[in-house]
């Protein structure tokens, strides 16, 4: 566990005290592309503005908007979706509906190619997922927040709800339902999806089974926020690729994996065990009046 649980704070480590990180903080501003220069996380008017986090020495995303970064994840999607030379944009936030009119939920980010008098030739869509966490992120935060210089090195490690990256949640509850609602109506439209995410959220995922680029429904783009030194800021980075075909990429990631069935034989005889003797209490001795 890392003493201190925060990696960056509205774009910057936390011992970070450039004039940039410091005007950043001071109007909670975000420099990675935000709808607006400020943060919006979680309120807009009182903004959480935890980009990332640490987890031992990995630095966990727990932002969407922090992987925009010098776009290069819509770099990396457009290669995918697109020859090479094509003309593209992006589009974010695009609301996408069902057969029947019904919300299918926003697509993060939609890349768009077009020709040259400007109509839509192709599209994909990009997903990004950052990582839930379970505990208390506002607590440091807000604790970090009334003194930067002095709580650059904090120890909150003592301190209870300690945060840390909820992965399976960030799969199950999130990526999951976004493929299956999202990219099951783009896989039915035969369009790419293009998945954006960190590292260490990737490696709890199961094993993928891999395909050739031109062969993939979706394409895996797996990040790591790299230090550099000399600036003392966080860089992202692209670590691996995984290209892969949609069903069984989905089947992977929503089924799990069954453990010994006399394991749960075992919890369910307790269980009935705990019942019956409930159900039958034992015999007591009824002791006469002494008087």
């Amino acid at each position: 566990m890392a003493k201190h649980p925060l990696a960056e704070v509205f774009g910057y480590p936390t011992d970070n005290h450039s004039p940039e990180a410091q005007r950043c903080r001071d109007n909670a501003l975000c420099p990675f592309g935000n709808k607006v220069p400020n943060c919006t996380k979680d309120k807009a008017n009182d903004p959480l503005g935890v980009c990332s986090i640490l987890d031992g020495q990995d630095v966990v995303i727990t932002c969407p908007i922090r992987f925009r970064e010098k776009w290069i994840i819509a770099e990396d999607a457009a290669a995918f979706f697109f020859s090479k030379g094509t003309k593209w944009t992006t589009l974010t936030e695009v609301r996408l509906k069902d057969k029947h009119g019904g919300s299918a939920g926003n697509i993060d980010v939609v890349l768009c190619s077009y020709d040259g008098r400007g109509k839509v030739t192709n599209f994909g869509a990009l997903e990004v997922q950052a990582v839930y966490i379970s505990g208390n992120v506002r607590n440091p935060f807000e604790h970090y927040m009334e003194d930067p210089k002095a709580r650059a090195k904090m120890d909150w490690s003592t301190r209870p709800n300690y945060p840390n990256p909820d992965y399976l949640s960030s799969s199950r509850k999130r990526l999951a339902p976004q493929l299956i609602f999202k990219g099951g109506i783009f896989q039915a439209w035969k369009k790419k999806t293009a998945v954006a995410l960190n590292r260490g959220f990737f490696e709890t995922l199961p094993s993928l089974q891999e395909v050739e680029p031109a062969k993939a429904d979706i394409a895996w783009f797996v990040y790591d926020l790299v230090t550099d030194q000399e600036k003392n800021v966080y860089s992202l980075q692209r670590w691996k690729a995984v290209y892969t075909k949609f069903n069984e990429s989905l089947e992977k990631i929503t089924r799990s994996e069954p453990g010994d069935i006399a394991d749960f034989v075992e919890v369910l005889q307790d269980k009935v065990d705990q019942k019956l003797d409930n159900q039958n209490p034992p015999d007591t001795e009824v002791i006469s009046a002494p008087f």
